[in-house]
């Protein structure tokens, strides 16, 4: 959320190695753009946004207010950057694939829209407003096409930047990211989603259950038949899955005794 603190039609004389990480600016077209800090809902939202698109399992990094100068005398720095955020210092080359903004109370609409344009003019493949004053809802720009708006109970997409669909009120609502992030997670894992995480679960216990069962039903048949059941014995198929003591008491059935 910014305000044009210099006149724009002449290109300006700075350039963003003018500018330090902390110094509240950025820069269009070598103009020095003032940049004021997030209100409580714009910093919540930017923080629960980046959770959420940054555990997208098709997303290799991302940043908040990550700096971008694609060319000398620009510095854009969106609230999130989804794509080309490397781990090391300095401005980054180049732009964000996705870019996120949310907007509140005191947002400039003309800087918003030039930054937007600055971004997408250099690559950026789509940009999200995320509006917080008003009834909350997105916009989506993107090269050549008209804004869009998605509201709350849609969903937003970026097929080749992320691979999941993206709820609108995951990136202001915090129950909503949560729950989309933990989702992202666990697909980081191999899994689709909580329920395939409690299904293995399930079937993980009753793998075991059986496994006890079977182990008893040994200890049970060797002292039926006479056998004597040893702590070697008890070691021995400690180790063993459920097929192997399946057969294992199979063959103490048949043979009346348990192979060497």
């Amino acid at each position: 959320m910014s305000n044009v603190t210099a006149r724009r039609g002449t290109r300006g004389p700075l350039r963003a190695e003018d500018l330090r990480s902390g110094d509240p600016y950025e820069l269009s077209d070598g103009h020095p753009v003032f940049c004021a800090p997030s209100g409580g809902d714009g910093a919540r939202g930017s923080g629960l946004g980046f959770a959420v698109l940054d555990s997208d399992p098709a997303v290799e990094a991302a940043g908040v207010e990550p700096g971008y100068s694609p060319e000398p005398q620009m510095l854009r720095a969106p609230d999130v950057g989804v794509g080309n955020v490397p781990d090391r210092s300095g401005w980054i080359s180049g732009v964000p694939p996705l870019a996120v903004e949310y907007a509140s109370v005191g947002q400039d609409e003309a800087e918003l829209q030039a930054k937007i344009a600055d971004l997408l003019g250099r690559g950026t493949r789509s940009v999200w407003v995320v509006r917080l004053l008003g009834p909350r809802r997105v916009e989506v720009y993107e090269p050549g096409c008209a804004m869009r708006i998605v509201s709350p109970g849609e969903r937003l997409a970026a097929p080749g930047l992320l691979r999941n669909e993206v709820p609108v009120e995951a990136l202001y609502d915090r129950d909503a990211a949560h729950e989309i992030s933990l989702r992202n997670l666990l697909q980081r894992r191999g899994y689709e989603g909580l329920e395939a995480v409690r299904a293995e679960g399930r079937a993980e216990g009753r793998e075991q259950g059986r496994t006890e069962v079977l182990r008893q039903t040994l200890r049970d048949l060797c002292e039926a038949l006479g056998l004597g059941w040893t702590q070697e014995l008890e070691r021995r198929v400690a180790g063993l899955d459920a097929a192997a003591l399946d057969e294992l008491r199979e063959t103490l059935k048949r043979d009346r005794r348990l192979p060497e």
